[in-house]
């Protein structure tokens, strides 16, 4: 279990919560707001959250107790700014820090002195603005060379305007994520998760760049599973992603991904056609999206005496199946076309990989630029014959004695619609 220690930076013993983690990947350092502390519990929510990600994490004191009394002090973004580059130094004055990438967030005041901080040192490698206000760093900001991610409140329009303005000042790689229905605290719920799944993918793409990678079992959901997938995908350069979930279990794992690449969220959906007498032997799979697509699986037709035409004739009501869901699940919205972009199929969890194989044989003839299979677990085996099938394959884990994909969850409950309706149906980090 990790341990949080109590330290002091610099002359004036500012205090700090140190916390690191076994093979710690970097350390984000947290540049708080005006009236908070190192004692905040939303820094220490979005601390713990870090961490999962294998970050250490540095909440510190900007300010001494009696320097907090002068409310000019918490407005002072040039002083607080010098005491980020302090801490910033401090951390690699440590023997287990010194060596690993640094990132701040940066929240409201914070987020000001942490863009501020980022011109001024050389050492700061990415920085994230929580419902900050980077207008306050003023002349630093085109000087800022740390990659610089902007996120606020969709109901925060007076600092989103203010964020606007500082970013058109910007020459380094920067970017404006709005979260729909947030305020300027995000209080609202889920909002704040939604802030640190950016957060974490930002960090990891810019400190800590990880492509195919273990992760320690089992995880503790489908959002979890996402949110570390979408710190690996973060990692790639993709052109026009855009993500299809396999329904119902992928939906949960995509929409993390969907909001750190900033890609439209789609789903695909695959229904198997079993052979009449043993349906528990798939004969053929039918795949929805731009167009239903049947994918024989020619071996059983051969072994079975199946012909295309029974095999339409069974996927008439597989097709109906398909045609009620997406209906009851995205009502109104046509599916995203695939041709030309990357095409990244996202589930829970890949065993014998059926689902999986269907749906990238239908997607291929869609002619995308590339397709890409996401998911969180797989088995070795299939991993491999999946591998050839695609243009890269991002798995965090594929344990050798593979069991079934739920015992790699502490919660893998039996998603109900209303859950995937809700899922698919709120808007995305970033959509209007």
């Amino acid at each position: 279990m990790m341990q949080t220690e109590d330290i002091r930076i610099g002359s004036k013993g500012l205090g700090g919560f140190l916390t690191v983690p076994d093979k710690a990947r970097g350390l984000i350092i947290f540049a708080h707001g005006s009236g908070s502390s190192r004692h905040s519990p939303r820094n220490a929510y979005a601390a713990r959250s870090f961490e999962r990600l294998g970050f250490a994490t540095l909440l510190f004191d900007l300010l001494t107790e009696h320097e907090a009394g002068d409310r000019r002090n918490v407005f002072d973004i040039a002083l607080l700014a010098k005491r980020v580059v302090l801490a910033v130094d401090w951390a690699r004055q440590q023997t287990r820090l010194q060596n690993l990438p640094v990132g701040v967030f940066g929240a409201s005041t914070g987020g000001g002195a942490a863009l501020a901080a980022a011109a001024a040192s050389p050492h700061i490698r990415a920085v994230v603005s929580r419902g900050g206000r980077p207008d306050l760093a003023g002349a630093a900001l085109p000087h800022v060379r740390a990659p610089s991610l902007l996120i606020v409140g969709g109901n925060d329009r007076e600092v989103l305007a203010l964020n606007e303005a500082a970013a058109a000042r910007m020459t380094c790689e920067h970017r404006i994520s709005v979260v729909p229905d947030a305020g300027h605290l995000f209080e609202e719920p889920g909002t704040l998760d939604k802030v640190l799944a950016l957060s974490g993918a930002w960090f990891s793409k810019h400190l800590a760049p990880a492509g195919r990678e273990t992760i320690p079992l089992p995880m503790a959901d489908r959002a979890e599973a996402g949110m570390l997938l979408a710190r690996a995908l973060s990692a790639h350069e993709f052109k026009a992603p855009v993500i299809y979930a396999l329904p119902r279990g992928g939906v949960p794992v995509a929409r993390p991904i969907a909001e750190a690449l900033n890609a439209p969220l789609d789903i695909l959906m695959v229904r198997k056609i079993g052979v009449p007498w043993q349906p528990e032997v798939a004969a053929a799979s039918v795949v929805d999206g731009e167009g239903a697509e049947i994918v024989n699986n020619d071996p059983v037709m051969r072994a079975t005496g199946l012909n295309a035409g029974k095999i339409a004739e069974l996927a008439k009501p597989e097709l109906e199946e398909i045609e009620r869901r997406r209906s009851l699940y995205l009502p109104g919205r046509e599916p995203v076309r695939a041709e030309g972009r990357t095409a990244i199929l996202v589930d829970d969890g890949i065993a014998t990989g059926t689902s999986m194989k269907a749906a990238i044989l239908a997607v291929r003839k869609r002619r995308p630029a590339k397709i890409v299979v996401a998911v969180p677990v797989a088995a070795p085996d299939t991993l491999h014959a999946i591998g050839t099938m695609v243009d890269d394959a991002i798995v965090l884990a594929a344990p050798e004695r593979f069991g079934a994909v739920g015992s790699y969850y502490r919660d893998f409950h039996q998603l109900s619609d209303d859950e995937v309706i809700q899922l698919l149906q709120q808007p995305l980090v970033g959509e209007e």
